[in-house]
């Protein structure tokens, strides 16, 4: 729950100005339309299984047997690095850059471009970023919860499910492609940002396995998850 408080700052910068994109309602505040949103976008996210077409069914099939498949490799995987010490503490070094924390002040940085160059297209970036990481950090929390799944250093390593922990999905993960998504959307005329991004929020879910924070499983399943989220707010609003 605390780390959903890590968006304050940008609410209380968007609370703060007036801009708004073409389109939107004149003057109407964008805290109320953030929260809106945001709402909308996790009754779409929840009920989407019920909406998708016969394509998407296939799709998401497609990623439910590739996700079986790592789950049921993972203990063996993780296995397969030198697992040193030093290894582990440069990978979660690496790793913070998709911190919630660390995120928020890029999506201010954004926002607060905006409002200073008068660019609708900065500032949408920075509110539709922080719409997808809240969505993100919504959807990773509540699973989380629900699967229980232990993380590799607990335990037996085994990462088993409904024990108490708090590995899957990876919230890095989720939440870097999820602003990667929106980002590459919102960019996606500039190559060299598209592959920035994505390549960051790569790094950043690769380094969370080489630590030994999280699975492979758990970090497919995030950045895929974080992808759908960031796209899914791209094309909404």
């Amino acid at each position: 729950m605390s780390r959903w408080l890590l968006l304050a700052p940008v609410l209380a910068a968007i609370s703060a100005a007036s801009g708004q994109e073409p389109g939107d309602e004149a003057l109407k505040p964008l805290a109320t339309g953030f929260a809106r949103n945001v709402l909308q976008d996790q009754k779409a996210i929840w009920t989407s299984p019920f909406h998708m077409t016969r394509k998407d069914a296939r799709w998401w099939l497609t990623f439910g047997a590739i996700v079986g498949v790592a789950v049921a490799t993972d203990h063996r995987g993780s296995q397969q690095l030198p697992n040193t010490p030093d290894q582990r503490r440069f990978s979660r070094d690496i790793s913070q850059v998709g911190a919630a924390y660390a995120l928020i002040p890029i999506l201010g940085g954004f926002y607060a471009s905006g409002v200073l160059a008068k660019s609708a297209k900065l500032r949408g970036t920075g509110v539709q970023g922080a719409e997808a990481v809240a969505d993100a950090l919504i959807v990773s929390e509540v699973l989380k919860f629900a699967t229980g799944r232990q993380r590799p250093l607990v335990g037996d390593g085994g990462g088993h499910f409904f024990h108490g922990g708090d590995s899957f999905p990876s919230g890095h993960a989720i939440e870097s492609f999820a602003l990667a998504s929106v980002i590459a959307h919102r960019w996606r005329h500039k190559k060299a940002v598209v592959i920035a991004v994505y390549g960051l929020a790569t790094l950043v879910s690769a380094s969370r396995f080489s630590g030994q924070k999280h699975f492979a499983s758990d970090i497919v399943a995030g950045g895929v998850m974080g992808w759908f989220i960031g796209t899914h707010v791209f094309e909404s609003h």
